[in-house]
């Protein structure tokens, strides 16, 4: 856990006093009183009540408050923190109380997932001496489910980022990790008895970069790829389970099976030589796996068996999304799987698929999860529905009584873009998502209060057809995910934009800055792109935490950071029948710049002629 422990010990060194500022937690408690006074942490002991043996890794974690941040803070060997575990203290599962005098300092819970969520928060608050503010929090999650999704498929990456990966959800209490193993682009899982699947279909020959509506295509050439070995799997379940998080493995079926089709061309529709390649570029494919063949139901058993014993999660995530039936129209083994079970249509192929595997996985103790598109056809009772085409197939799967996952593209989907402007990096949607409408989310929306129930939770996803570095992916991440954390874990009543992104929020941008993590600096407060008509603009721009700059110009030029700053308060004169171009962006304390903000001022009044 060291790397948490360093994550979190570089928010407390870079925080204001104990004793002056507010409590600037993401996400935000369900209650939380800050009372006067400070607990000093040097030297303080950590005592345990009501646990059957020491637990060595709560106290752990728990010893990262006494190490102070600053060589200059005093000792005090009187002061103790306490983790007092009781059950039947009424704390809901995964919650927790935390109550600091000037004293004592006491973290209770039912269960060691409070107890590691309530550390969490208590190295939150901790200052740059590593002191505590005296306080009373009373917390717990609002949702049992809180995800976030890595696609590993279309760009590879490290096992060292994905463990950073989950150090990142692990700050924000997120506890389950949709990993996207296999696709059309790839397959990234090692599965022993068939080997070809990461030795032919872990790789491709070149790869997509141009716009996704490019015609024709630009491709990168050279050979791409990589897999996660299984005992690299088992050290992330691992690592990840040190952290409270699941990890759930997506094996796609029927569609988006390319990779697997170029291993074993045998498992596509149609008889007789037939090969595929890895694909290079992006967007949904014809060639899927063929239900009509037996030897397809035993090949995907197969690699299932392989993957429930890496993954003790108690869901599997098939995909079952964007999947054409056009070969299955054309195939003579499809029509009749369709004659034998008395099915109307190649839709109901696809359900036939879905009930049967989800029928071997009830089997072996686990439970089928699915994209939206698995809703078509009916569903097995104890599948789950993750609902990604907006909200309506999860409002549909509640009310038909199968809990549901809340994940729409409109507000989840972190590979979007934030904004419109020129310098943002090259995205597969055309839509924007910025931060504000991300943390304006709200899961129970259109869902009937009666139907809430099958509501397990939330998560965003993360597809990288045009993200290719690690730097990128924390770029699209960050700050998206504390906005993802609130959404997930806080009341909807604690909520408050204005709150989180001027009160809270900057005193993380300023922790990730000091970090050197990438991530996207928010552009300067105050200003939109656009458009505005008149003589005289008044504008009140602000940076968005302490110590950026906002820097301008008036003549169109793209703003560096030698160029004039911004003052707090900026009007603008255009005389008629004139426009001005003003364009700002922030410089962060570490050099990193947004993306450059442009409002173009007209003054359509003409001037006038002396004729």
């Amino acid at each position: 856990m060291k790397r948490l422990f360093m994550l979190i010990a570089l928010y407390a060194a870079l925080g204001a006093s104990a004793s002056t500022r507010q409590l600037q937690l993401i996400p935000q408690p369900v209650k939380a009183e800050l009372r006067v006074g400070v607990f000093v942490t040097a030297g303080c002991r950590v005592e345990c009540e009501g646990f059957d043996a020491r637990p060595d890794r709560l106290t752990a974690l728990a010893g990262q408050l006494i190490t102070p941040c600053d060589p200059t803070s005093s000792w005090n060997g009187a002061n103790t923190v306490v983790l007092r575990r009781d059950p039947a203290a009424g704390i809901p599962a995964e919650g927790y109380r935390i109550d600091i005098s000037a004293r004592r300092a006491q973290l209770t819970a039912g269960d060691e997932a409070g107890f590691f969520y309530g550390l969490q928060t208590l190295l939150q608050m901790a200052d740059r001496r590593g002191n505590l503010p005296c306080a009373s929090i009373e917390d717990y999650p609002r949702y049992r489910y809180r995800g976030l999704h890595l696609d590993v498929c279309r760009h590879f990456f490290s096992v060292r980022f994905i463990k950073h990966y989950l150090d990142w959800m692990a700050s924000c209490k997120l506890n389950t990790f949709h990993w996207h193993l296999t696709d059309d682009q790839g397959w990234r899982i090692e599965i022993k008895r068939y080997p070809r699947l990461t030795e032919i279909g872990g790789y491709r020959t070149e790869t997509q970069i141009g716009g996704f509506h490019e015609n024709p295509i630009t491709y990168e050439q050279g050979r791409y790829g990589g897999y996660y070995t299984q005992e690299q799997i088992r050290e992330i379940v691992a690592y990840a389970a040190e952290r409270h998080i699941t990890v759930i493995p997506e094996i796609e079926m029927p569609g988006h099976a390319v990779a697997a089709l170029a291993a074993y061309p045998e498992l596509a529709c149609g008889h007789g030589p037939k090969s595929f390649e890895t694909s290079a570029r992006w967007g949904v494919l014809d060639d899927v796996f063929c239900p009509g063949k037996e030897p397809t139901f035993k090949f995907l058993e197969g690699v299932l068996d392989e993957v429930l014993e890496l993954f003790p999660s108690e869901f599997i995530h098939i995909g079952g999304d964007e999947c054409p039936r056009v070969r299955w129209k054309e195939c003579p083994d499809c029509q009749a799987r369709m004659a034998a079970e008395g099915l109307k249509d190649e839709g109901g192929l696809q359900t036939y698929l879905t009930r049967r595997i989800g029928r071997y996985l009830k089997a072996k103790g686990r439970r089928l999860i699915g994209w939206d598109e698995i809703l078509e056809g009916g569903l097995a009772p104890d599948a789950v529905v993750m609902s990604w085409r907006g909200t309506k197939g999860g409002i549909a799967a509640a009310r038909q009584r199968h809990e549901v996952i809340m994940t729409p593209s409109t507000y989840l989907y972190f590979d979007k873009k934030a904004t419109d402007a020129p310098d943002e990096p090259v995205s597969l949607s055309s839509s924007l998502l910025p931060l504000e409408k991300v943390y304006g989310y709200d899961p129970a929306e259109g869902i009937a209060p009666e139907d809430r129930r099958y509501l397990l939770g939330v998560q965003a996803n993360l597809w990288t057809e045009f993200i290719w570095t690690e730097e990128r992916v924390s770029f699209q991440l960050l700050p998206r995910i504390y906005a993802l954390a609130e959404i997930a874990w806080s009341p909807v009543e604690r909520k408050s934009w204005k709150e989180f992104s001027e009160v809270r929020l900057p005193a993380f941008l300023a922790r990730i800055d000091a970090s050197g993590e990438p991530y996207r600096l928010p552009a300067p407060l105050g200003i939109e792109n656009g458009t505005s008509e008149g003589n005289k603009f008044s504008f009140a721009i602000r940076p968005p935490f302490e110590g950026c700059r906002v820097c301008y110009t008036l003549n169109g030029a793209v703003p560096q950071d030698f160029d004039r700053e911004m003052p707090e308060k900026f009007d603008i004169a255009v005389p008629r029948g004139e426009q001005r171009t003003l364009r700002c962006v922030t410089i962060a304390p570490s050099g990193r710049r947004s993306t450059v903000t442009t409002v173009v001022l007209t003054n359509r009044t003409q001037t006038n002629n002396p004729e």
